[in-house]
């Protein structure tokens, strides 16, 4: 079958849930050195619903067992029947790496998602600034081009800072867009001079002198920032120190907060080598895996569940992506988690295994 053959109108098909799919890859295109856009399509024949900025999960089948990759989108959800995720490999990367090696037309992986509250339909404003180093561009593509097919009147500054001119990811299709959108400021600041083309605008890093001169009315602006994380820790500095109201200041981060060190199974707490008791272990009921197991002091959902051999997919591991969501048919648990679950899933009874630890007996649905 042609996919010409496969055209639906969006009101016969089904929106794409937030729980797993699979997904083909209909293009890979070259953005950059090292830096790859893959498309896909929905193999189960739904259409993409998702804010410009999301993220999902891909499951990535490696040759040393499954690898859960999160990625934001660098579609718009306003061209719902594909999505697009622009990564780049870096020195070590396991699953971009793969991704590189073996995805091409055709292809098929799983995925999760959408989740995430980094996007402008989340904070409305009159006016946004968008900064962002090498690939934490591609959350501002996503809103950006949500912008230039929806409200292409919109004021928005883009700054994107790259090491050399040709590692500007999607700079044709910025230029392009900013002789389209009367209200898009594009600037863009790269660290050296490259052999492969001439520079003739900003060069270096962005402090407290150069932004003012890439955004002069930076105060009056909703800022979006995503980038490494010394990145982002110099633009919330500089912002900080200039008086900026940071609660109109939003960063998309995938680094994991500080947490205590969890006990291992049946370890002392007090060092003592006495074991945990058993019966001080709360009980833990897996459903569809049909498994009992007891969930030790100290240990999450998740960790009880792999220790039982019992698979609940997770990417992040600190509340945030989503993935491990799993309901919860009976029992209480503490959760503490940074975003990865909305107020009506909670209501609804699901939990981020990651993250819920058991306050009585448990039933999993996993």
């Amino acid at each position: 079958m042609t996919y010409l053959g496969l055209y639906r109108h969006l009101d016969q098909m089904a929106p794409w849930n937030d729980r797993l799919q699979v997904l083909e890859v209909i293009g890979v295109s070259d953005e950059a050195p090292d830096v790859k856009t893959f498309t896909f399509r929905s193999d189960n024949q739904t259409w993409f619903r998702y804010k410009p900025g999301q993220f999902v999960t891909l499951e990535l089948p490696t040759a040393d067992g499954l690898l859960m990759r999160t990625y934001t989108l660098s579609s718009s959800p306003s061209r719902p029947f594909s999505i697009a995720v622009t990564v780049k490999a870096q020195a070590g990367s396991t699953g971009t790496r793969w991704m590189f090696d073996h995805l091409r037309p055709g292809s098929h992986v799983k995925a999760y998602g959408p989740a995430g509250d980094f996007s402008l339909h989340s904070h409305p404003a009159a006016k946004y600034l968008f900064i962002s180093a090498g690939s934490g561009v591609t959350p501002m593509m996503s809103m950006l081009r949500w912008l230039n097919d929806c409200a292409p009147w919109t004021d928005v500054g883009f700054v994107n800072c790259a090491r050399r001119p040709e590692e500007i990811i999607f700079r044709k299709e910025l230029e392009l867009l900013g002789s389209r959108m009367p209200g898009l400021s594009l600037g863009f600041m790269i660290e050296e001079r490259s052999s492969r083309e001439g520079w003739f605008g900003h060069m270096g890093r962005i402090d407290a002198i150069r932004l003012p001169l890439l955004a002069p009315d930076f105060r009056e602006r909703e800022i979006f920032c995503c980038g490494p994380d010394p990145f982002m820790r110099a633009v919330r500095g500089m912002l900080e120190a200039a008086g900026f109201d940071m609660a109109r200041y939003h960063q998309e981060s995938f680094a994991a907060p500080l947490v205590e060190e969890i006990p291992a199974p049946f370890a002392s707490p007090t060092g003592d080598g006495a074991a945990i008791p058993v019966e001080a272990a709360t009980p833990i009921r897996f459903s569809i895996s049909d498994v009992d197991a007891a969930c030790v002091a100290g240990q999450t959902v998740l960790q009880t569940a792999r220790a039982s051999g019992v698979r609940i997919p997770a990417a992040c591991e600190f509340g945030l992506c989503g993935t491990c969501k799993v309901k919860k048919l009976s029992g209480e648990v503490e959760m503490s988690h940074n975003g990865g679950i909305l107020d009506h899933e909670i209501e609804d009874g699901f939990i981020l295994a990651c993250c819920s630890k058991p306050l009585s007996a448990l039933d999993i649905e996993a």
